[in-house]
């Protein structure tokens, strides 16, 4: 059967709605702020999803702006953030990141993902989902979901996330970009899992070409 991307992704976009998007996402409908958004981006790497929320709630609720966070002792902000994963390394990025800001930045988060990409700790992943939920500006933030299922669907042939960026901004007009990230994680920690996806639970089975799948 054919794949219309954009008919696959609102089925997709559909099915999500009864699971749990990802705890950034989720955050940025809450209280659209950039520097939360930064935050909870660099706890959630390598990190479960309900893991993350709890630390970034603990966390902001010590220093929710780059002036306080800057002027918290590095052993509080592991304790906050503790069990995500490499939680000291992640403490260290978040004070040197906060103090960066406060520093160079007037305490704002820039709009531009070169100047993002020039923090320790920031990587292109993390800029784009700031700069789209943070900001509103069009960036597709590849995940590894988002890797994966793109190329599983048949909607890109790609080997890196920055491939998968450029091929999906071809695929996809601006105004689905955004929520791309958000969707298809959901999608993919719920349904297409990396080994063994709940492919008779999935709404796009029939439209599916299950690239790359070793397991069903």
């Amino acid at each position: 059967m054919k794949n219309p991307p954009l008919q696959v992704f609102r089925l997709i976009e559909n099915q999500v709605k009864n699971l749990n998007i990802p705890w950034v996402s989720k955050l940025s409908f809450q209280d659209k702020d950039p520097y939360k958004i930064l935050i909870s981006c660099i706890l959630s790497l390598r990190t479960k999803d309900k893991t993350t929320s709890l630390a970034s709630q603990r966390l902001f609720k010590l220093a929710s702006n780059p002036y306080e966070m800057g002027r918290l002792p590095l052993s509080i902000i592991e304790k906050a953030i503790y069990p995500v994963g490499f939680y000291r390394n992640k403490a260290k990025v978040i004070k040197q990141i906060s103090r960066k800001l406060v520093r160079d930045f007037k305490g704002e988060v820039p709009r531009d993902r070169e100047l993002l990409l020039d923090f320790k700790g920031i990587g292109r992943k993390t800029a784009n989902l700031v700069l789209g939920l943070g900001f509103g500006i069009a960036c597709i933030c590849v995940d590894t979901h988002v890797h994966r299922i793109a190329n599983r669907i048949g909607w890109v042939r790609t080997s890196s996330p920055l491939e998968t960026e450029k091929a999906l901004e071809k695929v996809f007009p601006k105004n689905f970009w955004i929520k791309i990230n958000t969707v298809l994680a959901a999608f993919g920690q719920k349904i297409c899992l990396p080994l063994f996806p709940r492919c008779k639970e999935c709404r796009i089975k029939n439209f599916c070409q299950r690239r790359n799948l070793k397991s069903s």
